[in-house]
């Protein structure tokens, strides 16, 4: 018989049958409050886990959330890196992850040990890298951002320092136009918001002239420059709550509509298609995570996500050090 290390392994979580009979909803109600677990979910998981979880956003954020709370477990619906940065945010707390090899195209663009040989290129330059990147790459990094706050950090340092961004090369591009600084970028990406077809967009935007065409900033450049409003995932729910526009195409990936429907319920949602076959952009890592998964990894604790001490350590500051620049801006 397997083992759970040896399934964990081969499968990336606990597949232990669920008797189909099951209250799933229920039952991880009540694993919560037996393990005093607290439920994090991205705004990119399905309707069904974002219904259940106690906190709902952005991957930094939720973390954040979960760093205030008294639990003892947290339980991240989302990605790897996402629950790497819960536990640098709570080392003391027991980090669970549906399914481990829920990862990120972005992240994995990066591999820490190639950045690292790039940082030596650039001796005089601060490293500034996007949350969205492994624990090993913040703890190479001086300052963390977000895609809410990269414009005012970048714009926070003396005009005379030097700056290397990575690991997404769109929302550098994004950075370097709206502060005007002359960024050295890593060439990464995310796959979710660069398979976009500009063609089919304009096809939507002339069947719904009135509507808002809205992107996340790791969109390409040519997105960018069509959208009538760019932001983070929470910005952009924001924006629709606040508009008055009554539609909206949103550039990014389609579990954010989840949330605008909800908060809108009298407005239309229409995904930005994908150059594919598709008819909405998902991120297949995202949706690796399911309530079965859920359950299992709150029934048996597992799969945990670990870190080296000194990775914690290192990762912290670039981290704090965001927070203090966010502080002083008023973010």
């Amino acid at each position: 018989m397997e083992t759970y290390s040896e399934v964990l392994d081969a499968k990336g979580y606990i597949d232990e049958a669920i008797d189909p009979r099951l209250d799933l909803v229920a039952e991880i109600q009540r694993l919560k409050k037996e393990k005093n677990a607290v439920i994090l979910a991205h705004y990119y998981q399905e309707a069904e886990i974002q219904d259940i979880a106690d906190y709902i956003g952005d991957s930094l954020g939720l973390s954040q959330e979960a760093a205030k709370t008294q639990a003892d477990v947290i339980v991240f619906a989302g990605v790897h890196f996402m629950a790497e940065t819960a536990k640098i945010l709570s080392p003391q707390k027991k980090v669970l992850l549906p399914d481990l090899k829920a990862g990120c195209s972005l992240s994995d663009s990066c591999p820490p040990h190639l950045f690292a040989k790039f940082k030596e290129l650039y001796p005089d330059h601060l490293v500034i890298t996007y949350v969205n990147c492994t624990a090993e790459l913040k703890a190479l990094s001086d300052i963390v951002c977000t895609s809410s706050n990269a414009v005012q950090i970048v714009e926070s340092l003396p005009a005379d320092q030097k700056i290397i961004f990575g690991p997404d090369k769109n929302l550098g591009a994004y950075v370097k136009r709206k502060t005007g600084r002359d960024l050295v970028l890593w060439n990464g990406a995310c796959m979710v918001h660069e398979i976009f077809s500009q063609e089919k967009i304009d096809r939507i935007r002339r069947e719904y002239p009135e509507a808002k065409f809205i992107a996340h900033p790791e969109c390409e450049e040519h997105i960018l420059k069509a959208a009538d409003f760019i932001a983070s995932t929470t910005g952009l729910l924001n924006y629709t709550q606040r508009e008055s526009a009554n539609t909206f195409i949103v550039a990014t990936e389609s579990g954010i509509i989840h949330q605008m429907q909800k908060a809108s319920p009298h407005k239309t949602f229409i995904p930005a298609p994908p150059n594919n076959a598709c008819a909405c952009n998902d991120c297949p890592h995202m949706k690796l995570n399911t309530l079965e998964k859920l359950y299992n990894c709150m029934k048996f604790e597992l799969p945990e996500v670990t870190l080296p001490a000194d990775v914690i350590i290192r990762a912290q500051r670039p981290i704090e050090r965001m927070l203090e620049i966010s502080a002083k801006l008023g973010l």
